[in-house]
Formats: C-alpha cells, structure tokens, sequence
C-alpha cells in the first residue's frame, strides 16, 4: 500500500467514525421520542432501560451506516479541497478515480460488514428489541395514588384519598371500594393511614385509623334485601397484591417466526414454504369456485342461431306477477350467499400474499442497505471534491439533503413492494437506482473540475446574462 493510499484512508477513518455514532445518537434519540410515553411512569428499572437501548442501537446500525459514509465522504474530500491538497495531486498526475480507489475499497469492504451485521447480528437484536419492547408497551404503569383522584389500576378495587403528605405514605380521607366479590358491596372509609410497601414489592398494606367498614351481607337481586353491617375500627390492615404490576417478560418465542428476527437462509426457506401453501390454497379454491359456480366457457352456438328474438325490456316481465317477490328475494339471498362464499377464500389469499411480500421485503433489506454505503460514497466523494469546504456546516447540509431524498425513496419504494405494486426487488433498490445517476453525474463533474458549486461561476453567468440583454435593448429598431 502506498503512502497516498495510508493518507486517504487515515484522513476518512477518523470522520467516519464520529458521525457514525453521531448518526446512530441522533436516530436511537428519534426512537425514544416516538416510544416516550409508553416507557415514562412504567416503574422499570436502569438494567431494563439499558438493554433497550442496547438492542435498538444495534438494528439501527444499517440505518446509519450509509449517512456517516456520505457524511464523512464529503467532509474528507471537502477539507483535502480547502487545503488545495487535491489541485496538487492533479497536477503531479494523479487523477480522481486513482485518489478514491483505496476508500471505495474500505466503502466495500463496510457494506459486506454491513451485510454480515444485517444478516447475523440484527435478527437477533430485533428479536430481543421488539419482544422488550412488547412487554414494556403492555405493563401497566407503576403504582401511584394521587390525592382527589379515583385510582384503579389495583384488580377489584378503587381507592380515593383526600390529601397525601410529602413522604409519600401518610395519606387522609381515605376511601376502598371492594368490587372483587361482583359488586360495591364494600366500603371502607378511615380518618387517616400509612401506606407500606414490603422489600420485595409484591404487597401493598394500608394501615388505617380510625374508620368504618361497610358491607351488605345476603343474597342479593332478591325481593328480600341483604343485611347492612357496619364495623369501626381504630386501627385496621389491608393488603392489596401488586403482582399485576410487576414487569414480566414473555416467552421470545413468540416472535421468531417474525420476517425480522430471519437471517437470509431462514427467509429463503420460509419463502419457499408460503409460495407452496398459496400455490396449494390457490388450487383448492380454483377446484371449489369450478365446482360451485360453473361457467360455460362458449356460448350454445345451435340454440342461439334458431332461437326466436326476446322481446321483453326488463328481466322482471319474465317473471309471473305472483311469483315475482319470492323469485327476487331468492336471487338476492343467492347473491348474498355467493358473494360471503367468495370474500372469505379471497381475503385469505391476500393475507397469505402479503405474507410473501413482507419476507422478499426483508431479504431485499439486507441487501439494499449495504449496497447503500457504497451509493453514497461515491456521491460523497466528488460532492465534496466539488464544493471544497470542510468542517460540519456545509457537508452536513448536502449530507442531510441527499438521505432524505434517500429515505424517501426507500420509503416510498418498500410500501410499493409491501404492497405488490412494484416488484420487490424494484421497489427495494429504488433509492439506489435513482441516487446512481446523480453519483454519475457528479463524479463526471469532478474529474473536469466543474464549478457547480462557485458562486463567482453562477456570478460571471448573469452578469453576461445581463450583458446580453443590455446589448440587445441599445439595438436600433429600423
């Protein structure tokens, strides 16, 4: 390896690896704003938290593989242009296409990575993400009784207090309905108490003053009402279970068979397996519809041809008079019938159908990501040997303008694959194929020394715009 080539590739590495992490902060950031409410007042503990944040960090390093490569592409070229190191290795001979051949074997060279980690690393991380994510979503939030408020999140029970002090146990006025019997046949109401929480948070005790308990004894829905009982008490204890509060994490299980959680070898079998079960259903159906609704496949040609010409407007004037209500409202329960026959096999190849589209769209997702890090650096690289700034400013801008139309592209192209308006490998590789010719475009204008991004150049145009239109005002009109 030469010394040029050990520059290149020292003066890229550094770059890259700080708007990586940058790239993958600002995404994880993205993430956690979306799911804040379902995570905040949940009770869960750091360990918990970290693990989710871990696992989502992971299948996001696709995502932000392919901006810190543009990103750090064209403010590697942008500062060897500011510095004028890049006219000196032009004129010593050394052309473009010499100078970013060793970064675009590093760019392969993170893509297949990218491949590896998409293909091995990511299901798992999906796998573990999503099932946490799942049972975060689905826990209830922690235990806590505001003061004026109904609370009864607890099984079987609503608790009201009045006021509830600042070391958040001693609380006034308090109110226990007891529905866990079928119905609010139970009241306890207590001047005061202290809640008391056991070490291993399972239990719930209040420990009441002075109050009553209320409870109606007897069968009720009766003619003969129950008998009211009413008992005070100066000190009482009742326990709530806060099991339905603990965090329980599901069997993982249940999410494997997901087309997130399949590396490429589970996706090809599983691809194979639905197309033979849909070419299977789509027979079975073929052979049912044939059979119970037959259709002539050519008209009775002999009939037809000595059959005397029908003269009736409306299909109603066949029908005699008195027979026309029971034939109509036979035809439409016939209709009816056909129609609920054929919507049920219908809706359920669809559902087999997209099945199949979402696993081709996640084993083109492995793929398409990869090859993305090699699309943006070769927009990067003569991006930022056009523009010749360094720094965060400038790069950062053309960065941020050329993954958005990335994503939406790829975006747009997923839901049309997901959706059989496109092909899947077409709607997968859409946003590649239409950033490629911009990456053609601008290393063409690189190796000419284009100034599509000098403002004296824009400048020098119209002012000889404005030239031209002066000359041509100042001619003589004969």
């Amino acid at each position: 390896m030469k010394k040029l080539d050990k520059l290149i590739i020292k003066t890229f590495l550094g770059p890259f690896v700080a708007t990586f992490f940058v790239t993958l902060f600002v995404l994880v950031m993205q993430f956690l704003w979306k799911y804040v409410d379902d995570l905040v007042g949940k009770g869960l503990d750091t360990g918990v938290i970290i693990q989710l944040i871990a696992y989502t960090s992971a299948t996001l390093v696709t995502l932000a593989l392919p901006l810190a490569v543009l990103l750090s592409s064209i403010m590697t070229f942008g500062n060897l242009g500011e510095s004028f190191e890049l006219v000196a290795l032009k004129s010593s001979g050394i052309s473009l296409l010499r100078f970013i051949r060793p970064l675009l074997f590093v760019c392969t060279v993170i893509a297949f990575l990218a491949f590896l980690f998409a293909n091995y690393v990511i299901p798992v991380a999906n796998l573990q993400a999503k099932s946490l994510l799942y049972d975060i979503t689905n826990s209830k939030p922690a235990f806590n009784i505001k003061a004026g408020v109904f609370y009864r999140d607890i099984p079987g029970y609503t608790i009201k207090v009045a006021q509830k002090d600042k070391d958040n146990q001693t609380i006034h006025q308090v109110m226990i309905f007891d529905h866990q019997n079928g119905g609010g046949d139970k009241i306890i109401l207590a001047e005061k108490g202290q809640m008391v929480l056991t070490a291993n948070k399972r239990f719930l005790y209040f420990i009441l003053d002075n109050g009553w308990r209320y409870e109606e004894r007897g069968n009720r829905g009766y003619t003969v009402p129950g008998d009211m009982i009413r008992l005070g008490f100066k000190k009482y204890s009742k326990a709530f279970d806060l099991s339905s509060f603990a965090f329980n994490r599901l069997n993982m299980d249940l999410f494997a068979s997901n087309q997130q959680m399949l590396n490429v070898r589970q996706l090809d079998v599983a691809i194979d397996s639905l197309q033979k079960i849909e070419n299977q259903f789509s027979k079975t159906v073929n052979a049912y519809v044939t059979m119970r609704f037959p259709f002539a496949r050519w008209k009775d040609t002999g009939w037809v041809a000595t059959a005397p010409p029908l003269k009736v407007k409306d299909f109603e004037e066949m029908i005699p008079e008195k027979s026309r209500r029971s034939v109509l409202e036979r035809s439409e329960q016939n209709i009816r019938e056909t129609q609920s026959a054929l919507e049920t096999p219908t809706k359920e190849f669809e559902d087999k159908h997209t099945s199949i589209l979402m696993f081709k769209v996640e084993w083109q997702r492995k793929f398409t990501l990869a090859a993305a890090c090699i699309v943006m650096f070769l927009i990067g690289a003569p991006l930022g040997s056009i523009i010749r700034k360094g720094g965060l400013g400038t790069p950062l801008v053309f960065a941020v303008i050329f993954f958005v139309i990335f994503n939406i592209f790829f975006m747009v192209g997923e839901k049309m694959a997901r959706s059989g308006v496109m092909h899947t490998w077409s709607g997968m590789w859409l946003s590649n194929m239409v950033l490629l010719p911009f990456a053609g475009f601008l290393i063409v204008k690189a190796m000419n020394d284009s100034q599509l991004f000098n403002k004296e150049f824009y400048f020098r145009i119209i002012q000889k715009i404005r030239k031209f239109l002066r000359s041509f005002r100042k001619q003589p009109t004969t």
